[in-house]
């Protein structure tokens, strides 16, 4: 999918307004039960249209479209951020938080304060920068597609990593996702230790085999309510994940 120049034009109009330098924010992972959450920040430059033709929601590239534009994204950008948050961290403060605060580090590792940030979806607070959300923000702006790529691309190598480490489960094929594969494998083999506990399908299978959680999990109510008497066969270490958690720092960035 090739975008035109109206893909860059909300960057282009913030930046006329001396209101850059604009920095895309997305992440990638949310919706797994397993692996990292994976959160990427970029700042491109203006009028790079034309060298980034393929650039757009990394969803909707091939694997290898993704990584043509990967490494396009990284030859050509201002300043990127990276950031690698764990399933135990993941499982501690709950997805939400989680995701929120790995949009802060990512915009806090660039190596300038960007002027505005355009985070994909929802609002962020507590950026260092003005900011709006914006809708399918990876579809709709240059420099959140460019995250997008940054974060899908970065998180698939790993989960091929982690396969080679649990190669029981398929990371390299469904990236954690909940397929049918994946399911039949958690159901054979219990998780592992980069499955993310405090998740509904994965707790629900913890309990019913008696398997203790390898970290501090928060439960959402959700996987309480599934679960039912069976979180008794889970450890103290295993508590409520309410919808509003408390904010918390920590995790691993690379850049």
């Amino acid at each position: 999918m090739v975008r035109g120049d109206g893909f860059w034009g909300l960057q282009a109009a913030l930046d006329r307004r001396d209101l850059g330098p604009v920095a895309g924010v997305d992440e990638a992972g949310r919706g797994a039960c397993a692996g990292p959450l994976v959160v990427a920040a970029c700042v491109l430059r203006a009028g790079d249209a034309a060298r980034l033709p393929e650039l757009t929601d990394s969803k909707l590239l091939t694997a290898l479209a993704r990584d043509r534009v990967y490494d396009r994204v990284l030859a050509r950008a201002l300043d990127y951020s990276i950031v690698v948050i764990g399933a135990d961290e993941v499982d501690a403060l709950g997805i939400h938080v989680t995701n929120i605060e790995g949009m802060r580090r990512a915009v806090q590792g660039l190596r300038q304060t960007p002027g505005y940030v355009l985070t994909d979806g929802f609002r962020v607070p507590g950026l260092p920068a003005p900011s709006v959300p914006v809708t399918k923000g990876d579809r709709a702006v240059a420099c959140i597609a460019a995250a997008s790529v940054l974060a899908k691309v970065t998180r698939d190598r790993i989960m091929a990593g982690l396969h080679e480490e649990h190669p029981d489960y398929g990371f390299d094929v469904h990236k954690g996702y909940s397929t049918a594969e994946h399911t039949a494998a958690l159901a054979k083999h219990g998780p592992s230790k980069v499955h993310r506990w405090s998740y509904t399908n994965v707790a629900t299978v913890a309990a019913a085999l008696g398997h203790t959680p390898p970290h501090q999990v928060m439960l959402t109510v959700a996987a309480l309510e599934s679960m039912g008497a069976a979180v008794s066969a889970t450890d103290t270490s295993v508590g409520k994940n309410e919808r509003f958690a408390v904010e918390s720092r920590g995790g691993a960035q690379t850049s």
